[in-house]
């Protein structure tokens, strides 16, 4: 068994992971990343998003510093996103369940560290294709309060990473995973990893649990989420499995956060090879539901698809789906909404889809109960309030008044072709993690801090619970990577 050294050991190579150690580096120590996955799949979660980041800021000429150039920016309206508007969204989607304090970190740290590492080499964009429909007149109204990204998404974001951490002298070890924390007399000293078969040691002043949650393990979805989460998709990396947690938790840390419940999205089941695919990655994800509506197995709507912005419903309604017979749904349109479904998603070679003339016979192809289909779309045709006009840039209070009620961005379905395409349950990432303090220590029970040892990322626990305001995640994991870095250096 060999053993390494260094100032700083981080455990994980997603974007927290990374956060951390450029933070760490540019305070002038060594730096050591372990990463679990090969090098052609490295980044953790981060690999699998689409790079989209929630910031404050003044509008768009507050932004122009950040994002690239775009000759559509003259023709772009996006409005402000304060740190009120931040924390207002976190509040109602969690049902006041965030930590208030890593609440007030977070938003009133996210815009000045997005352009730290804008300064180290990261690209943004706005998010045309995904937060914004194009107006009649050809302008852009963005929407939902999440309106910046990763220039080429996820794969973009774990690539700029990569590239500064070359650049500024952090090693990463690839098929390295952690398997124990090392303690001294309370205190954590580094990790245990295996590598190709053998088993290594790494010494370190400070070790940063950055690894993720335990989405990828079905037995501890089972044990704290519940029996029937061992059914869904993986939609991200295969290696959070939560061996790292359990280390900490072992040595005494508290848990932190709310570890019953997690990010699911809506997740194509009709695609061959759906789960962890580093190929396809986030675009096996369905989130133009608020157009259309939602059915079961027996033809049956279960829930509000124009609740609020996807933004603020994508995370959860997973776990509907989840819930319905056989863990899967449809989502249904007709011919004056599928153009405006998102191309990324809906038209990925492979993709799980069923088209026909009529809704009896869509219902055949996809294995719906034909005359509960029939029924459902007839009634919800009936109870549109067409006194609101249609605007899918606002929430246009256009409802479907049946049960479940369709708040906003109610439109019959009555045009054919008629389109349905099969969707199941996606976990992302675990809500539950290490409970941390405002320097990133990871604390025991009795609220002391384990000396050596930070948490961040997925591994943090306590900003999030049954739901999350899409690109919060990756947010978080910029700033408390950050914090977390900054202070495992000192």
């Amino acid at each position: 068994m060999s053993t390494i050294s260094t100032d700083v050991l981080i455990i994980g190579a997603g974007n927290a992971a990374m956060c951390a150690a450029h933070a760490a580096r540019g305070e002038g120590r060594s730096v050591l990343v372990l990463e679990a996955a090969p090098e052609a799949q490295a980044g953790g979660n981060s690999y699998f998003t689409a790079g989209a980041t929630r910031i404050t800021h003044e509008g768009l000429g507050s932004l122009k510093d950040l994002v690239d150039a775009d000759e559509r920016h003259d023709r772009s309206e996006v409005p402000p996103y304060t740190a009120a508007d931040y924390a207002r969204d976190l509040d109602k989607v969690t049902g006041g369940r965030n930590d208030a304090q890593m609440t007030r970190t977070l938003v009133s740290n996210i815009a000045e560290d997005m352009r730290w590492l804008k300064a180290k080499g990261m690209q943004y964009r706005l998010l045309y294709e995904r937060q914004a429909y194009q107006r009649p007149d050809g302008s852009y109204l963005f929407w939902g309060g999440l309106h910046v990204g990763n220039t080429d998404g996820g794969e973009g974001l774990m690539r700029d990473h990569f590239s500064i951490a070359e650049s500024s002298g952090v090693e990463v070890l690839y098929r390295a995973r952690a398997t124990e924390l090392l303690s001294e007399k309370g205190a954590v000293t580094g990790a245990v990893f295996e590598q190709d078969g053998s088993r290594h040691v790494v010494r370190a002043f400070s070790t940063v649990v950055a690894s993720g949650g335990f989405e990828a393990s079905r037995d501890m979805r089972a044990e704290y989420l519940g029996p029937h989460w061992r059914h869904a998709i993986t939609r991200g990396t295969p290696y959070n499995t939560g061996t790292v947690l359990q280390a900490a938790l072992r040595l005494g840390a508290a848990k932190g956060g709310d570890w019953s419940s997690c990010h699911a999205t809506q997740w194509d089941a009709g695609f061959d090879d759906n789960e962890s695919n580093f190929e396809v990655t986030n675009r096996l994800t369905r989130q133009s539901y608020p157009l259309g509506i939602i059915v079961n197995r027996e033809g049956r709507r279960f829930l509000d698809e124009g609740a609020d912005f996807r933004n603020l419903t994508y995370a959860k309604y997973g776990k509907e789906v989840l819930q319905q017979p056989g863990a899967v749904a449809w989502q249904i349109f007709d011919a004056r909404l599928r153009p405006m479904l998102r191309s990324e998603e809906y038209e990925v070679p492979g993709v799980g889809e069923h088209i026909s003339s009529s809704l009896g016979e869509l219902a055949d192809q996809a294995g719906i109960e034909r005359s509960g289909l029939l029924d459902t779309v007839a009634t919800f045709n009936k109870s549109i309030d067409t006194r609101a006009d249609f605007d899918p840039n606002s929430k246009d209070g256009r409802a479907a008044r049946t049960d479940p009620v369709k708040s906003n961005w109610a439109n019959p379905i009555s045009e054919p072709p008629y389109y349905a395409y099969p969707v199941t349950c996606g976990i992302t990432f675990t809500f539950g993690g290490l409970k941390g303090d405002d320097k990133a220590r990871v604390l025991r029970s009795d609220g002391t801090a384990i000396p050596g040892l930070f948490a961040c990322g997925e591994a943090l626990g306590g900003l999030f619970s049954e739901n999350y305001p899409g690109g919060s995640g990756l947010a978080a994991g910029i700033v408390f990577g950050r914090i977390a870095g900054r202070c495992a250096a000192s």
